[in-house]
């Protein structure tokens, strides 16, 4: 009797095991790509979701996201990086086409302190929501974008629903380059 009562025990701790990783996989997937895709917002019902289209071009679409529509490089080039900065920057990282949403400029090893970084798309409107979260105070910038905003060392433009956010980090004072990042925003926002 004592092996049947452990048996049947163990059986529905298996059991309860097994249903409480079914029940992961299906509300978050595990982190794991086995599981059909969450929709993406405006690009209409999946082909898992409708049974329609060939299944090989479903998955070749999943494989290869969409790189962003602008590359944060281009949108700050490395002399207007050294202009803001007013010092000689390095060339930044060569990225991989999907992960051209940030760039960055560093100053030389041999100084002075300089960084020019470039976000746009998610990581530009989710570093000015943190910024608005912690109470940084921004003002708007007129003239660049449909919104904008500067805060000391950082600037962030939206246009047409794409933020775009350009730190500098300098030692001296933000004040000095108050003028010369409303001026990259605006130019930034002649890019999005």
């Amino acid at each position: 009797m004592t092996h049947l009562a452990t048996g049947r025990r163990r059986r529905g701790q298996i059991l309860a095991a097994a249903a409480a990783v079914l029940t992961l996989t299906a509300v978050g997937g595990c982190g794991t790509d086995d599981g059909p895709a969450a929709p993406v917002a405006g690009a209409g019902p999946s082909v898992a979701a409708t049974g329609q289209g060939d299944p090989s071009a479903a998955a070749s679409a999943e494989e290869s996201p969409a790189a962003p529509a602008v590359d944060a490089c281009a949108l700050v080039t490395k002399t207007e990086a050294e202009k803001l900065a007013g010092t000689p920057l390095e060339d930044p990282l060569e990225k991989a086409a999907a992960d051209r949403d940030t760039c960055t400029y560093t100053g030389p090893v041999t100084g002075p302190t300089a960084q020019v970084e470039v976000y746009v798309g998610d990581g530009a409107k989710k570093f000015l929501d943190i910024d608005r979260e912690l109470g940084h105070k921004l003002t708007p910038i007129s003239g660049a974008g449909d919104e904008a905003y500067a805060e000391d060392g950082t600037v962030f433009v939206s246009k047409a629903g794409v933020w775009a956010c350009v730190r500098l980090v300098r030692s001296e004072d933000p004040a000095t380059y108050r003028s010369a990042l409303e001026a990259v925003a605006r130019t930034a926002a002649g890019r999005l």
